[in-house]
């Protein structure tokens, strides 16, 4: 009987009819593309770590380097999200991303405990994803209304991350770190209620917008695990 029940997407003002099936299968899809990004985004933090080759990328330079990168590729896995090519450029972006992160990895692993770190963020975002999860399958309201208040909290994030890339201070790092797990935990929990509400249809476009929450929530715990480690070392 659950499997015929069928809710109504409203988004951009069309409705249309969303069976429990495609719901379950866009899910049980994103999942799987999920859990395979994490693959090139651990190959590429190893190849920047090994080589060295982000070292350099700090400051302003890595600043817009990582922008038109990160904006390019999502431009174009949305821009080929229905087409062949919306997986390997999905893909080719969590390498980048990989890559991205490198340099703060290469940062932490310099502390006594930073491979305790690095697990302690993974474990920390792993576990907050299992809760968003977990959440988004028993909660009944609408939580439509987040977005905007979440892409609001999201743009004064990116704000002051770039203030405080040239301002260098150690409490705004702190700060950053905090909304930026608060945030996007709550980006999690709003991306994956849409999916089981029948909002989100795409698997590739709900993978990308979850992969950004996973990405910034591991990066905000790393930093601020990383704060703590660094006074220890």
């Amino acid at each position: 009987m659950n499997d015929r029940v069928q809710t109504i997407d409203n988004s951009f003002g069309r409705d249309y009819i969303v069976s429990a099936e495609q719901r379950n299968k866009v899910l049980r899809n994103t999942y799987w593309l999920l859990a395979l990004s994490m693959l090139p985004t651990v190959l590429g933090a190893w190849v920047g770590i090994s080589t060295g080759i982000t070292r350099s990328l700090g400051g302003g330079v890595g600043l817009v380097v990582f922008l038109a990168g990160a904006f390019g590729f999502m431009y174009a896995i949305e821009k080929n999200k229905n087409t062949a090519a919306g997986v390997p450029i999905l893909l080719a972006f969590t390498f980048f991303m990989g890559l991205m992160l490198s340099r703060m990895l290469a940062m932490v692993l310099g502390f006594k405990n930073g491979s305790e770190i690095i697990m302690m963020a993974f474990g920390g975002t792993a576990g907050i994803f299992f809760v968003m999860a977990s959440l988004s399958s028993v909660i009944k309201k609408d939580l439509s209304a987040m977005g905007k208040w979440l892409t609001v909290g999201a743009l004064v994030l990116m704000v002051g991350a770039v203030i405080n890339v040239f301002v260098g201070s150690s409490a705004g790092m702190l700060a950053i770190a905090v909304l930026a797990i608060g945030i996007f935990s709550a980006f999690m929990l709003y991306d994956l209620k849409r999916i089981v509400d029948g909002g989100e249809t795409n698997y590739i476009s709900a993978t990308l917008a979850l992969y950004l929450s996973v990405y910034n929530v591991f990066q905000g715990l790393l930093m601020l695990l990383g704060i703590g480690g660094s006074s220890d070392d």
